[in-house]
């Protein structure tokens, strides 16, 4: 028992265990304190206006109502007070109350004798009279979840997603046989439309995050998770080219139409979730429109996941590159199915960024492997990678006008 200290284990066990709790004690503490005192009410005073801001999350067009879902974004509470429909007053009921505290959330059912194709505005007061719009530009019946409208979205997405990513991979045959410059054009060509809708997704992306609510800060969310989907596929790349290693297969075409085709996938993901969410919003003539970009955008999509294929000389099954279309296309089903029936605006920001962060990852993919480790500027001043980086701005350019 020669130089054991009692209580020595329990002391021990207390700088191990409890001494890094104490700082977030003492936090939680200062927390409290913050919250009883009210340091920035003392200093506004007595009788202040409150800071309302009430954010419409989502409305929807029941058979004779209209049901808007709110969110309060200030730090104050906020009453609903009165509902106007069309300059004229109307009754409601509010699901969880009309006194929202910060990030509070109420729905509000409105009965309403909407008109079909019409537009409507919808403007919510609060107590202290400051009125919150929101436009309902085309007043459709917002679908529900039923057989009909699942097979409808499911039909829309294998028209957008599916059918024409296909018809892109009926090239293949024909890219098998070219040449090695007219591949390195090929592949540019590829980074060429990648790149459009690398900058085309961020643009959605970070337009629908501006929209969010402040409180959800959503160009730092926007961020976060396109780097974070970047550094998961990259991940997922060196998984799959050290799994081909180890099986003493050499297919880095193989591993990278793989990879593009998970990135173009969660790319018409969010496709398929805009056009889910334009006819949940009631927009009825913007989602045909979309139907019809997105099947001529997509067509392009089925070449950019073979070429490298074409470029290695590989020669993959029927059922290779069906899988490859697969995992293109079906996302765009079940892209549909979110936005059509269970939009939330969070997630379409989360998705998007997902589908930027896959594009840039896939690019990157893309160039290293053109390179094969040689000099990046230097492949970029070759003609035919010059050419085809061009083309490929210009197809998307050209199909992504029929997006609007």
């Amino acid at each position: 028992m020669d130089g054991v200290i009692p209580g020595g284990g329990s002391r021990h066990v207390m700088r191990r265990f409890l001494l890094p709790l104490l700082p977030l004690v003492l936090l939680g503490v200062l927390l409290g304190v913050i919250t009883m005192w009210g340091p920035a009410d003392s200093l506004r005073g007595d009788g202040y206006p409150p800071v309302e801001r009430l954010n419409f999350q989502r409305v929807t067009l029941e058979p004779g109502f209209i049901v808007a879902q709110m969110l309060n974004d200030g730090p104050d509470e906020t009453t609903i007070a009165q509902v106007q429909i069309d300059d004229a007053f109307w009754t409601f009921t509010a699901d969880a109350g009309v006194a929202l505290g910060h990030l509070g959330r109420t729905t509000l059912r409105i009965p309403y004798p909407w008109v079909h194709g019409e537009t409507h505005l919808v403007r919510v007061l609060t107590s202290t009279g400051t009125a919150f719009e929101h436009e309902i530009a085309v007043a459709v019946e917002t679908p529900t979840p039923s057989a009909r409208f699942l097979g409808i979205f499911t039909l829309i997405g294998l028209y957008v997603g599916v059918i024409p990513v296909a018809i892109g991979l009926l090239w293949f045959p024909f890219l098998a046989r070219l040449s090695s410059q007219a591949m390195d054009f090929l592949l540019a060509l590829t980074v060429g439309l990648l790149a459009f809708l690398l900058v085309d997704g961020a643009d959605e992306g970070l337009e629908a995050a501006s929209l969010l609510p402040g409180s959800f800060q959503g160009v730092v969310l926007f961020v976060l998770a396109a780097a974070a989907a970047y550094l998961l596929l990259e991940g997922v790349g060196n998984w799959l080219r050290s799994r081909g290693r180890g099986h003493g297969e050499g297919r880095r075409g193989w591993v990278l139409a793989v990879m593009i085709a998970v990135g173009i996938g969660l790319h018409n993901f969010g496709e398929g979730l805009a056009i889910g969410s334009a006819f949940a919003l009631g927009e009825a003539a913007l989602g045909t429109l979309l139907i019809i970009g997105f099947t001529l955008h997509n067509t392009t999509e089925g070449i950019a996941i073979v070429a490298p294929l074409g470029r290695d000389r590989e020669r993959p099954s029927l059922m290779d590159l069906a899988k490859l279309g697969l995992i293109g296309g079906m996302p765009t089903i079940a892209g549909a199915w979110v936005g059509g029936f269970v939009y939330s605006p969070v997630w379409s920001v989360l998705f998007l960024a997902v589908g930027v962060g896959a594009i840039a990852q896939v690019v990157g993919q893309i160039v290293r492997h053109m390179t094969h480790e040689g000099s990046v500027g230097r492949m970029l001043a070759t003609a035919p990678v010059l050419a085809g980086l061009l083309a490929g701005f210009a197809v998307m350019y050209v199909t992504g006008m029929m997006v609007g």
